[in-house]
């Protein structure tokens, strides 16, 4: 049987960032986006959210990029192969993403994780693995890891998903809210009308729930 064998190597990642008028200080909204999307998706998510433009809005794209179905450019977080050290590489890749946005603009200590899909599970291991103090976590049509332990390094957590959506089921949905629940974080659970996707329903409670977070 041959030998496997890894090795470290650098790559360069890509992110968005929009930075609202004024001087600041900002909080910062970071995103993650879904499996075969790109940094643009997330950024107009997060865009899409009323109050946003008072936030610094970073949509950071996940490393390994490839060619869809349709033809065109995706980008994934994690497969099965390798996953351990994709999750260590990815979080690295965050905390210096992180650290160079505190450096470049002047923020206010307010940090929040926005996932996607794919992207919810990478907004977790941000906040619970990550080196920067995390104000909340907002997840959307994607579960909590099942490995994530002590979930209380989220702050605060928005969690939802579509009434119909066929990928973040009823059933992983109610289990993921059972766990925030037993950890005795404050969250709020949000079901919209929709699919997997931010339906019409979504905006507005995340709009409020962003909102909230200031007067904290």
């Amino acid at each position: 049987m041959p030998e496997t064998l890894h090795i470290e190597t650098t790559v360069s990642g890509r992110y968005l960032v929009r930075e609202p008028s004024g001087s600041g200080p900002y909080p910062l909204l970071a995103g993650f986006h879904g499996y075969g999307q790109l940094a643009e998706d997330e950024l107009e998510l997060l865009e899409a959210i009323a109050g946003s433009r008072d936030w610094l809005c970073c949509s950071i794209e996940a490393l390994h990029p490839f060619y869809t179905r349709k033809g065109t450019v995706g980008a994934s977080w994690t497969t099965r192969r390798n996953r351990e050290a994709a999750i260590r590489e990815n979080v690295r890749y965050v905390n210096t993403v992180i650290a160079e946005l505190g450096a470049r603009f002047h923020l206010d200590g307010t940090l929040v994780y926005h996932g996607f899909s794919h992207g919810a599970a990478m907004a977790v291991r941000a906040a619970l693995l990550g080196d920067h103090a995390t104000t909340a976590v907002m997840l959307l049509g994607g579960e909590i890891p099942p490995e994530a332990d002590e979930l209380e390094t989220m702050g605060r957590v928005h969690i939802s998903r579509g009434s119909s959506d066929r990928l973040y089921k009823l059933k992983a949905f109610e289990r993921d809210c059972r766990r925030l629940e037993k950890s005795g974080l404050p969250f709020t659970p949000l079901e919209f009308r929709g699919g997997h996707a931010a339906g019409e329903g979504y905006f507005p409670p995340a709009a409020e729930f962003l909102e909230k977070l200031r007067r904290f």
